[in-house]
């Protein structure tokens, strides 16, 4: 069972397989000088013509073969351990590399907890595959055969017997293999889908609460824990009854093999040191292969585990481009763009639209009309669309992304900030920038003041910096993003889930950039955009109204009432407050 992608993958682990095996058969080889001596020495004994030299001639030559047998132990572990170590480094460096290809718009294909899995437990097994399953695999072969040649002077028979029972082992494990191969599968997607859904409850844990839907959330994991926990007993049943399976044919063809030796003792065919070693040796016809189906259930995990893993690294990602964009501004041109993320459901139909460098444009439209759909594709985060979308006059696709992301911004109201300090997160955007540039943009976003209150730049973040109110996160976020100093940048609802003072700072703050940079703003909230060089109404993911504030407000269509409507209840709320 060698799967050659694998192995081709990891070629530089081949050498130390082949020293693996090297090792074991010489400490096989030094086994069998043991049991020649012993034999020879218990011969003599029977007959009664020891003598001190043959005494000592077998304890130096016991002593020679244990050392041996130590020496080889040890150097067969060394290099199974380098046939191994370099593993999990080179496997989830490949998977984190796909990721990367992948971009942000990974997760269409493969979910979260899957690529965990396998990165973690997954590789896991395939460490076991390489340091152990395949040197044992070969060494399998090729101890029997050394032991029929050995052995088959002193009783070809026997010998016979032995070998031929040998393949009685390999042929039970392809059988088993069968079986295995469908069950393994089923435990890993049962693994996954299990793994999916504890990742998905423990991140919306606090809504569960709120809607008290917890309870039923964790009846559908209990359901989805007790079938996982069935398939698991079916992987272990399976592998109690194979390994007994090997067990019975193991020691009943090193029992057989013994027999006929005895029976040519009988009939005065071989000597008594014969008999001695044939019975002595017999066992290590069948051990090799019966530790191999100790490993084999194993190795079969490791390969529904890779089936896993090439799969991650068989999707297909977007076409990377090579082209660079030019320094200073840069513009946006959206051309009879359409984008579908189901087949059968279109999102953007037909889409056309401009961003001049320098301007500052505003997306609206009810939720579902499209417009975070945009902000994916000037982003790169959407692929697969069709129509033409231009940047600085580069087809988008035929931009490096690495060099689209330098260039273009996209600050969502959920971006994430990670675990660690405020100066760590605001590197991420500048891993060179100086205290002074960190400050500068933390005074503009209005947060520099609460900061030195705690610790400054070293003030610490939880996870999702979750000690920070929800405008000071989105503060901070458009930080990191000032620091980047890109040409370009879309901002998807920043303003979204925040109190009414952290907004207008925000709106301050993308206003100043705006002045000076391409910003393409989407906003819910029509009261942001009313100073927008331009503004694209969408509806049903097409543009159904464009021009600035004033021209859409007297052309009176859907822009002007939705925006009368916000307006009479911002002010409705505000009369009722007073």
């Amino acid at each position: 069972m060698i799967k050659t992608r694998l192995v081709g993958l990891l070629s530089h682990a081949k050498k130390y397989i082949v020293y693996t095996i090297l090792w074991q058969w010489a400490a096989l080889l030094s086994q069998v000088l043991a049991v020649f001596s012993i034999a020879e020495l218990l011969e003599k004994t029977a007959y009664r013509t020891v003598t001190v030299q043959l005494a000592e001639r077998t304890v130096l030559l016991l002593a020679l073969a244990v050392v041996l047998r130590f020496f080889c132990d040890r150097m067969g572990a060394r290099a199974s351990y380098l046939a191994c170590v370099d593993v999990k480094r080179i496997l989830r460096e490949k998977i984190y590399e796909k990721m990367l290809k992948l971009g942000a718009s990974y997760r269409d294909q493969v979910s979260s907890s899957e690529v965990v899995q396998v990165s973690t437990e997954g590789v896991e097994q395939l460490e076991t595959y390489f340091g152990k399953y395949l040197p044992q695999l070969f060494y399998s072969l090729i101890a029997p055969v050394t032991l029929f040649v050995i052995l088959c002077r002193v009783s070809m028979k026997a010998s016979v017997i032995l070998l031929v029972c040998v393949p009685l082992i390999p042929i039970s494990i392809v059988a088993v293999q069968k079986i295995a191969k469908k069950l393994l599968n089923r435990y890993w997607s049962s693994y996954t889908k299990l793994g999916d859904s504890f990742l998905e409850n423990l991140q919306g844990l606090t809504t569960l609460k709120i809607y008290q839907a917890d309870q039923q959330k964790a009846d559908e994991m209990d359901a989805e824990a007790q079938n996982f926990r069935k398939i698991t007993m079916k992987v272990l049943t399976m592998q109690l009854n194979s390994t007994s399976v090997m067990d019975i044919v193991a020691y009943g063809g090193a029992a057989v093999g013994m027999a006929a030796a005895v029976s040519e003792f009988l009939k005065g065919n071989i000597a008594i040191s014969g008999t001695l070693c044939i019975v002595l040796l017999a066992s290590e016809f069948f051990l090799p292969l019966r530790l191999l189906g100790s490993f084999f259930h194993i190795a079969m995990n490791g390969m529904a585990a890779s089936d896993k893993i090439f799969r991650i690294l068989d999707l297909k990602g977007p076409e990377e481009g090579t082209q660079l964009l030019p320094d200073g501004p840069l513009d946006f041109s959206l051309e009879d763009v359409h984008f579908s993320y189901e087949t059968d459901r279109e999102i953007l139909k037909g889409v056309s639209l401009d961003l001049p460098a320098g301007s500052f444009v505003s997306l609206v439209g009810e939720s579902g009309c499209g417009k975070s759909t945009i902000a994916g594709l000037l982003s790169a985060r959407n692929h697969g669309f069709s129509g033409k979308i231009t940047i600085g006059g580069i087809l988008l696709s035929e931009v490096k992304e690495t060099d689209l992301m330098k260039h273009v911004v996209l600050v969502r109201h959920n971006s994430y900030l990670f675990k660690g300090t405020v100066e760590e997160n605001l590197r991420m955007a500048k891993p060179d920038a100086s205290k002074e540039e960190m400050n500068a943009v933390l005074e503009k976003v209005n947060l520099l003041g609460f900061l030195k209150t705690q610790e400054g730049l070293q003030t610490k973040l939880l996870e999702k910096a979750g000690n920070l109110s929800g405008g000071q996160c989105q503060r901070l976020v458009i930080a990191r993003a000032l620091l980047q100093n890109a040409p370009v940048y879309i901002f998807d609802e920043a303003t979204s889930n925040i109190d009414v003072e952290s907004e207008e700072m925000i709106m301050d703050v993308i206003h100043e950039i705006a002045r000076t940079k391409t910003v393409l703003l989407i906003s819910h909230r029509l009261a942001n955009v009313v100073k927008s060089d331009r503004i694209y109404f969408l509806k049903d993911g097409e543009i159904r109204e464009s021009g600035t504030h004033e021209e859409l407000m007297k052309a009176g269509g859907a822009y002007s009432r939705l925006y009368d409507s916000q307006m009479a209840l911002e002010n409705y709320g505000k009369e009722g407050i007073a």
